[in-house]
């Protein structure tokens, strides 16, 4: 990129789909191969020039071919953020999400007067946000400060 400076709008391969939850956590907009129906490269590709975004991969002939890309080398999720940390990104937690970690869709704050899932805390109680396109509710519970600390961990 031209200010060497990674892209907030990315495009994962298949094999990194932990990776986009914490990503997307992040405030990082990521789209992902298999919520998009893309698994293969051509795929994938076709997503990151109509959309603009940076790829992640850790496929060295598919980051050959893409016009921008990261090759991660790592396996595991805690390393493949600290390739990234390397790499520029800003790995915390945004102060409120922003993307779904599900979908990748928006997330919007539950009215406290509205009605939440059963999995979910009610909205008066703490904030919740949904996704607007999946339905799925987040609030800053467990998994939230899980992600924190391994954030924090880099």
């Amino acid at each position: 990129m031209p200010d060497d400076t990674p892209s907030d709008r990315l495009v994962l391969d298949a094999m990194l789909g932990k990776l986009a939850t914490y990503l997307r956590m992040c405030g990082y907009d990521t789209a992902y191969a298999l919520d998009r129906d893309a698994e293969a490269d051509d795929d994938l590709l076709a997503i990151a020039e109509r959309e603009d975004r940076l790829v992640i991969t850790r496929d060295s002939d598919l980051a050959a071919r893409a016009a921008e890309s990261v090759l991660l080398t790592e396996r595991e999720v805690d390393d493949q953020l600290r390739e990234l940390a390397d790499a520029g990104f800003q790995l915390s937690l945004a102060s409120e999400p922003g993307y779904c970690g599900v979908c990748n869709g928006p997330v919007e704050e539950v009215n406290p007067v509205e009605p939440t899932p059963e999995y979910a805390p009610s909205a008066s109680d703490e904030r919740v946000w949904r996704c607007t396109d999946c339905g799925q509710h987040f609030w800053k519970g467990s998994h939230w400060a899980s992600i924190k600390s391994t954030l924090e961990d880099l």
